[in-house]
């Protein structure tokens, strides 16, 4: 079947930013209101959120795909979804209060094989307006691939190594815990099983434990960068997933100056990075 059919599918979606979900996303990050009223960066995510019917869950918890006219993204055999990177110009701050709207298109289409099966990438361009004036372009890049085998190896596997900081300009290292997890999970209506449902992330998609999103460890970043820079500083920034973050496991972030601008990463405990990330003023 081919897929090039969903290039150009578009959906719209309307939604406001209003004091709840500004402090429910400040209190997540332990932030303080910020005064003015004006958001920190990474705060589209949790904006114009999908909103599928809970009947309409796939196993996973991603909203079934099927070749009818209203499914946006195209129904692909490989039942795993990742959020594999995105890059993101932004325009204008957003503040509490806004009107939001977001349009959403699909960019490109394409399928490989890869070391573990066959792979499938939907490029989605996003582009939110603040109160009618554009705020956030994203370009977000998804991978569909196989499932797992049952007795699959836990993923990623522990490594012997010990990461250190040096080279980098700045450090922040936490340990992401569920709680963390789930209470993104909620602000951003990801329904995923993986970031909430422990047995589900182990026995069917085997990781070793609940899985950080990548989003999430984004706006980690994004926080890294605003401590360092000031806030609402950065015109650009985009990440991609390298390897699976796990709960209650220590993640380093780390920023330092670069050519054309500036290197971030997170990386595990063990030194495996997790993200790759480069942003400009």
């Amino acid at each position: 079947m081919s897929f090039e059919a969903w290039i150009g599918r578009e959906t719209r979606a309307t939604d406001q930013l209003d004091d709840g979900l500004a402090a429910r996303w400040l209190a997540t990050f332990d932030l303080a209101r910020p005064h003015p009223p004006i958001m920190p960066q990474g705060i589209h995510f949790a904006l114009c959120t999908p909103q599928a019917p809970t009947a309409s869950l796939g196993e996973d918890g991603h909203p079934a795909r099927d070749d009818s006219p209203g499914s946006f993204l195209p129904p692909f055999p490989m039942p795993r979804r990742m959020w594999a990177s995105s890059k993101i110009a932004f325009h204008m701050p957003i503040a509490i209060g806004a009107v939001i709207e977001r349009t959403s298109r699909i960019a490109s289409v394409s399928e490989k094989e890869g070391g573990s099966g066959r792979l499938a990438f939907v490029d989605v361009e996003h582009h939110t307006r603040a109160n009618g004036t554009l705020a956030v372009v994203e370009t977000q890049t998804l991978v569909y691939r196989e499932a797992a085998a049952p007795d699959a190896p836990l993923s990623p596997p522990l490594g012997e190594a010990r990461f250190s900081p040096d080279g980098w300009d700045a450090h922040r290292v936490l340990s992401p815990d569920p709680r963390l997890l789930f209470r993104y999970s909620a602000l951003t209506f990801n329904t995923h099983r993986i970031h909430y449902d422990a047995p589900y992330a182990s026995d069917i998609e085997r990781y070793r434990g609940l899985v950080v999103h990548g989003p999430l460890t984004a706006s980690l970043l994004l926080q890294l960068a605003a401590d360092t820079l000031g806030e609402n500083r950065l015109r650009r920034f985009s990440f991609r997933g390298l390897s699976p973050a796990i709960a209650g496991e220590p993640l380093h972030l780390v920023m330092k100056k670069g050519e054309a601008g500036y290197d971030l990463a997170a990386f595990a405990d063990d030194g495996r990075q997790v993200t790759q990330a480069s942003a400009a003023i």
